[in-house]
């Protein structure tokens, strides 16, 4: 059982940029007692581009406080920028103005959710234009600013027929098969989760909560101790109480993204005895990816999914 793979990776920029945006995009402002320097809070973030909010702030700071506003010009660099203006987003002002007594202010740009699509890596960089003498050494007056379309969260999205990619099942399936169609459906009391029936082994589903909360951090988590299988269909033996266990990683986030149907899901697949540790079998990386009836029913007649 082999399906063409090409698609299933088609998004993987888009997620290495979200995944790195996790700790691209935290605030880190410095104050300093000697000297007055202006700069972007960070030489590159991701931003999220949805279709109901009008701006995103990009945040311009000052390493000192005045008593009289500051107004510094804001330029578009066509080096580095693929993005075009007017078409994926636009500017407010040319201008921001950090207001007396404070020490921040922000760019703000609208995004054109329509014009961008869901696996587009655009950007654009700006440059502040102030005095020469306030831009700090080695950190510059420049940002990248990369758009990611942020779709909103539905969670019909994630249910019915759907190819699960496994590496735990590439590690350890007797048959060599390595993917599943499965079938997902949402769970009839908790909000923002779906049961996957016979995730990795018929008869035996488990399930998996969606967290929308935060459109940079579009997590994913798995309850504790759910048994995905027993241990015979995957190990021959049994080390523990037959029952293979799994849960969110510990080690790595789990996303997933609306616009294209799709999780990519870190499991720690572990064994116990009546409740004591075992040992664990691993952390494993899974693509979840949501398909049509249609594609379903092709996959069963020509791939015997």
């Amino acid at each position: 059982m082999r399906m063409n793979m090409n698609h299933l990776y088609k998004y993987a920029t888009a997620v290495l940029l979200l995944m790195f945006s996790f700790t691209s995009c935290k605030e880190r402002y410095v104050t300093y007692s000697d000297a007055e320097y202006i700069m972007f809070a960070d030489t590159m973030s991701i931003y999220p581009v949805q279709n109901d909010v009008e701006y995103f702030s990009i945040p311009v700071v000052s390493t000192v406080v005045r008593d009289y506003d500051r107004t510094i010009g804001v330029e578009i660099i066509d080096k580095g920028s693929n993005a075009i203006e007017n078409l994926h987003y636009r500017l407010q002002s040319n201008t921001v103005t950090i207001k007396a007594g404070e020490n921040r202010a922000d760019v703000l740009v609208h995004g054109y959710y329509d014009n961008i699509e869901a696996t587009d890596s655009l950007g654009f960089q700006l440059q502040l234009v102030m005095d020469d003498r306030l831009e700090m050494p080695l950190y510059g007056k420049q940002t990248k600013a990369v758009l990611m379309k942020s779709c909103p969260f539905d969670i019909n999205s994630f249910t019915g027929y759907c190819v699960l990619t496994s590496m735990f099942l590439y590690n350890y399936s007797i048959t060599g098969d390595y993917q599943r169609l499965i079938y997902t459906e949402k769970h009839p009391t908790e909000e923002n989760m779906i049961i996957c029936r016979n995730w990795i082994n018929d008869g035996y589903d488990v399930t998996i909560t969606f967290h929308p909360e935060d459109p940079m951090k579009p997590f994913v988590t798995m309850d504790r101790d759910q048994v995905a299988s027993d241990e015979g269909s995957f190990f021959g033996t049994n080390h523990g109480d037959d029952k293979i266990l799994v849960t969110s990683s510990s080690l790595y986030d789990s996303v997933f993204y609306p616009c294209g149907s799709y999780l990519y899901l870190w499991a720690e697949v572990y064994v116990e005895d009546l409740g004591e540790p075992v040992g664990t079998v691993g952390h494993f990386y899974n693509i979840m990816e949501w398909v049509s009836d249609e594609e379903a029913e092709r996959l069963k007649k020509e791939e015997g999914m």
